[in-house]
């Protein structure tokens, strides 16, 4: 309620009463009011962070309630105690105390002052590790759920994939997976549910699933990413140094590895992109020699000239190319009659 009241006084303030009075008058309810922070504590603007914490010490030892017996004594040290610890509250941080100061350099932003002020007492003050290190877990927890939900796609496509079904069929009955006898007299639906289920087990010990739907591994996550990132960076330095020593001061012929390496490079795919080319389709790049960048370049050529003359022959495109042919390209007018 009070917050309420206070920004009512500086909206009165602001657009009522702008003069330096009024200002002066707002200004008394921040910080320590009319009186100056560094009088309360007997300290001054060139003092250090150590001499004002030893200063609010000794002041507060000498003006703790419970040193006076008097009521009034008692009442009048607690007042003053107040003061004290509120002021010492402002001058021990850094920048409470450069926004205090700026206030009693410049005290006719009155607006500007109220917002420094209150920012920091409504703002909750979070350590920026335990924002870094939740934020750091919802990532991994998304990244590694949403590898499960891409594997489980996977999966499920591949049941009704007739090939793929057909084949883990096959396994199971000569593993003697699928017990037809005890399915007798089951629902249609508990039975597919339950062979699903065991093509699915099937599937998942004899596939090898690569690329962005290969199946999660908690290592990819990111929190493991970064525990292990000294050592990611150690073992890129040594691979880096011992290709530079192997084929380019050696001259080392490329193993089939690296020439894998240097065709995805060329190719601008990631690992996991690259892992899920067919077998079949990587020999060929062997044996097209494609981690060559001239013999790459005409490669690329040729499958962006392949790939226009499929686009040309495809029936959609010629049915295209015939209608802009007959009517021309379309138009957008705007008829003002």
């Amino acid at each position: 309620m009070n917050l309420v009241k206070k920004c009512f006084l500086v909206y009165l303030t602001i657009f009522y009463f702008p003069n330096e009075t009024t200002a002066q008058t707002v200004l008394e309810g921040l910080y320590c009011g009319a009186e100056n922070c560094y009088d309360v504590l007997g300290v001054t603007r060139d003092s250090s962070r150590n001499e004002i914490a030893k200063q609010y010490r000794k002041l507060a030892k000498k003006h703790h309630p419970d040193l006076h017996r008097d009521e009034n004594d008692k009442k009048n040290a607690e007042e003053m105690f107040k003061k004290i610890a509120n002021a010492y509250e402002i001058l021990k941080d850094d920048e409470s105390r450069n926004d205090y100061d700026y206030m009693l350099d410049h005290p006719e932003e009155v607006y500007s002052h109220y917002y420094r002020y209150y920012r920091r007492r409504v703002a909750p003050k979070v350590d920026v590790r335990i924002v870094v290190a939740v934020t750091i877990t919802i990532i991994s927890a998304v990244q590694y759920f949403g590898s499960w939900q891409r594997y489980d796609s996977a999966m499920k496509y591949l049941l009704t994939v007739p090939k793929y079904r057909n084949k883990a069929v096959d396994v199971a009955r000569e593993h003697g997976l699928i017990d037809y006898k005890k399915q007798k007299g089951k629902p249609k639906n508990e039975i597919k549910e339950e062979t699903d289920a065991i093509l699915r087990k099937v599937l998942e010990d004899n596939m090898d699933i690569r690329g962005g739907y290969a199946k999660p591994k908690i290592t990819d996550i990111l929190w493991i990413q970064i525990i292990k990132l000294p050592y990611i960076i150690v073992a890129y330095v040594a691979w880096f140094v011992k290709w530079h020593w192997k084929f380019s001061i050696c001259k080392e012929p490329y193993g089939e590895e690296e020439k894998y390496y240097l065709i995805r490079k060329l190719m601008k795919l990631g690992e996991h992109q690259f892992e899920a080319i067919e077998e079949f389709e990587k020999k060929q790049f062997l044996t097209q020699e494609l981690w060559k960048p001239d013999k790459f370049e005409v490669w690329q050529k040729k499958k962006e000239e392949d790939m226009k003359k499929q686009m040309a022959e495809s029936a959609k495109y010629k049915a295209f190319r015939r209608y802009l042919k007959n009517h021309g390209p379309s138009r957008m007018t705007f008829d003002d009659s």
